[in-house]
């Protein structure tokens, strides 16, 4: 918000620089994003009087004046091509060396063989308009009103045309909807400063004669909980006093007329947005705030068409909407030179229904953008006051005694809160004293009583809808008596430890280096996605991953619900590589999962870590999932143990569930074909794509980890290799016989299959699988007979177990 700083001072009496009020409002929690100095780039342009005018030898268009500039010389000879100079007149001179906006300097040169010692100036070469100025638009020089006092020759021009002043550019956060006008800022200042506020003038009389005809009603309270409306008949259009439209040029508005400056000098002033609508365009002269009609269409002052729903507030007339709530009035009751009734409008409106009408249509303004942080029912009030007076002050028409006030019954006091002292200092953890906690609030429009038992009651100023309780006030207090009194202090639970990682934080970051040593990439996505990422997994309606948490005001429909799965997250970032070109892949995420106890929700839900893997290209393959499922297992001294699945969305014939410690810990396999084919990438990319996803759920997996990590050292003594080449039946998986061989004899410390074999001289549903087997003993060297005997359990075991053969 820009808040000119000679608007400032008319409020406030302000005795410091516009840097040191830079400094303060910071410090009491106002960001002045920037500091905007009018004159920067304008300098050594001063007054000057032409005294003498003679036509330029040779040209037909130029002029040699002679101009008093004061102490910069009261002869100067400066050229100029200008139409509109006469002897006498005062007119903007810049001098040798002087700078103008844009970067350009100006230096004495010789035209046409006489030596020009600067520039004559027009408002535009200033940057200014006429709204800055009188005359700044002329197509000339820019003539000075020589009544004004500050007009004499040699004057800094800044000063004589305004532009000696500062903008103070504030983000106003949401939780301050009362500083979104001067006055607003004004009060924070004002604070700050010790110093009273001056009101603006809000009496006015009411001269003007009623219309009884005219009604007002409110049919959605829920959304207008306060509409006020004056009716002003008369109505004489005309341009608006030089100090408003230098307000409103200060502000980068432009002046339109008088009734239209009014209200848009109301909204920068006192924050409250105004309408004004031409009354013998509404039907049935009357007014009444609903809920739009599905289908209803408007037409606004920028002349869009919108179709409405029961969603948009709107003002109506008798038969049709004449203006959209809070947003923009209608094309159809817009002020003309002919209007000579208005029906003054001032509102609050509920900042939801705002904010949401606003981002459906796509249409904003001025007036949304206050009316979504907030208007507050005081400024409402004091705003159509205003408006009034300014009505009666520039003799714009004759105010009625017709007036509106339809309200939900919201009480027009001030509310109280109840606090001892002691309350405050817990909540900021410093001692403030009493005294200074007083003198604040009393600064701050806070009325302070003080009770005999020692409590304290405190009425809020109605214009501050955010204050509720103590701890609002304690913020209050802490601003004004400086974040610096704040000792740094240690939380009653807090302990004093060397630093470094956890635990559990060490494991996952063991784990995330493991990772990219096998050439995975960390990625990092969202924590919601759409309902429709899981239909494209082709889950059953009643999969737990399906009961997903709705996000209640999302972004978009695409990040509406809360993820319960990594996998969709994954295939997305995937999909969006191969869109960009990149047609090979390896990465994982390390995030969190909610999966809620229950819908609708009544407690807070799971949150568990889970890690999912995604590798895709056309050199990737089962087998390179798997290997980072073994690379993890033999980070973290596990044996991981696989058994085909079925999972939804992977292949049936290429899905593995992987075990630890006798518990399932997550599943990898390749994307199904059906839902390859349906990924929205090049056609030509679907048929030959690999697409592999893995999942882990992170936390049953760290169960598995060791309690406490020791070094091994290499053994001394050489282990014995040997090479079976097994017989069995197709439904008997590998991770099976690994399990069966490793159980079989503590000495065999690797298995690891390395051909599978399928041919007629085996029979019918039978396979061959070869696996090398490592036996090693770290106390002594293992003797062939020892090695022998082992090899023979392991083999009645698997005949055994799995009537599995020695091929």
């Amino acid at each position: 918000m820009k808040v000119p700083f000679s608007w400032l001072k008319e409020y406030v009496n302000i005795t410091i620089t516009p840097q040191e009020l830079e400094e303060k409002l910071f410090s009491c929690g106002f960001e002045v994003e920037e500091l905007i100095d009018l004159s920067a780039g304008i300098s050594r342009v001063v007054v000057g009087e032409i005294t003498h005018i003679e036509k330029q030898e040779g040209t037909e268009h130029l002029n040699l004046c002679r101009v008093d500039c004061g102490d910069y010389g009261h002869d100067l000879a400066i050229t100029t091509g200008a139409p509109n100079i006469f002897v006498g007149a005062c007119v903007p001179a810049a001098l040798d060396g002087s700078t103008l906006p844009g970067g350009i300097t100006i230096k004495k040169r010789m035209m046409r063989g006489v030596e020009s010692n600067g520039m004559l100036c027009s408002g535009a070469e200033l940057g200014i308009h006429d709204d800055w100025y009188p005359g700044a638009e002329v197509n000339g020089l820019l003539i000075l009103d020589k009544t004004d006092p500050k007009v004499v020759p040699g004057a800094d021009i800044c000063g004589v045309v305004g532009l000696d002043d500062f903008i103070f550019d504030i983000s106003i956060t949401a939780n301050r909807p009362d500083c979104q006008s001067i006055l607003g800022i004004a009060r924070e200042v004002a604070a700050l400063l010790g110093e009273p506020v001056k009101m603006p003038a809000t009496d006015y009389t009411c001269p003007g004669a009623p219309d009884a005809q005219i009604h007002v009603k409110v049919e959605a309270p829920d959304l207008c909980p306060r509409y006020l409306a004056h009716y002003v008949r008369n109505i004489r259009t005309a341009p608006s006093p030089r100090w408003m439209k230098k307000h409103l040029a200060l502000a980068g508005l432009r002046s339109i007329n008088n009734v239209v400056d009014i209200t848009n000098h109301t909204l920068l002033e006192i924050g409250q947005p105004m309408h004004a609508f031409d009354l013998s365009t509404l039907a049935g002269r009357g007014i009444c705030v609903r809920r739009a009609h599905n289908g209803e269409k408007i037409t606004t002052l920028d002349e869009k068409e919108f179709t409405l729903t029961e969603n948009n507030l709107v003002i109506c007339d008798d038969e049709k909407p004449v203006a959209l709530a809070g947003v923009m009035g209608g094309l159809n009751s817009e002020i003309t030179p002919e209007t000579s009734e208005l029906l003054f409008e001032c509102a609050t409106f509920a900042r939801d229904s705002i904010r949401k009408t606003s981002r459906a249509l796509g249409q904003n303004s001025d007036s949304s953008a206050r009316y979504e942080k907030g208007v507050d029912q005081y400024s409402t009030e004091l705003g159509l006051a205003r408006a009034l007076h300014l009505i009666e002050e520039l003799n714009c028409g004759d105010i009625t005694t017709t007036a509106f006030d339809c309200s939900d019954g919201t009480p027009k006091t001030r509310k109280t809160v109840r606090l001892i002292p002691g309350q405050i200092n817990a909540v900021l953890g410093i001692t403030v004293p009493e005294a200074a906690m007083q003198d604040i609030l009393t600064r701050l429009d806070f009325g302070v009583e003080i009770g005999a038992d020692g409590i304290w009651t405190v009425s809020v100023p109605r214009y501050r809808d955010d204050v509720e309780d103590f701890p609002d006030l304690a913020e209050e207090i802490i601003r004004e008596y400086g974040y610096d009194h704040i000792v740094p202090t240690f939380l009653k639970s807090a302990a004093v430890t060397t630093g470094g990682l956890n635990r559990p934080q060490k494991e996952q970051l063991k784990l995330k280096r493991l990772l990219a040593g096998q050439g995975f990439y960390e990625s990092s996505t969202l924590a919601f996605y759409a309902m429709a990422d899981l239909d494209a997994l082709h889950l059953p309606a009643d999969a737990p991953e399906r009961q997903a948490i709705r996000i209640l005001n999302p972004i978009s429909e695409h990040l509406s619900v809360m993820r319960t799965l990594l996998a969709p997250s994954m295939l997305n970032v995937i999909v969006e590589n191969l869109k960009k070109g990149n047609a090979a892949g390896r990465l994982f995420e390390l995030s969190n999962i909610y999966r809620p106890h229950a819908l609708p929700l009544t407690a807070q839900p799971d949150e568990r870590l889970s890690l999912c893997l995604g590798v895709f290209g056309p050199g990737e393959d089962f087998f390179t999932m798997k290997g980072a499922m073994e690379a993890i297992a033999a980070g973290f001294d596990l044996q991981f143990r696989y058994q085909r699945a079925e999972v939804p969305y992977l292949h049936p014939g290429m899905t593995a569930a992987v075990f630890c410690d006798g518990k399932q810990v997550g599943v990898f396999g390749k994307l199904a074909n059906e839902i390859t084919s349906a990924l929205k990438i090049a056609k030509d990319e679907k048929e030959s794509q690999n697409i592999y996803l893995a999942e882990l759920d992170y936390p049953a997996l760290a169960e598995c980890f060791a309690a406490d990590y020791r070094y091994k050292p290499m053994s001394d003594f050489a282990p014995a290799k040997r090479d079976l080449a097994l017989v069995c039946a197709e439904e008997v998986a590998c991770g099976e016989i690994e399990a069966t061989i490793r159980k079989a004899s503590p000495l065999v410390v690797e298995t690891k299959l390395f051909d599978i074999y399928r041919g007629e001289n085996l029979g019918a549903g039978k396979k061959s699988m070869a696996f090398s087997l490592v036996l090693a003993d770290p106390e002594k060297e293992l003797p062939p007979d020892q090695v022998d005997r082992a090899i023979t359990k392991i083999l009645k075991d698997l005949q055994y177990k799995l009537n599995v053969t020695l091929r």
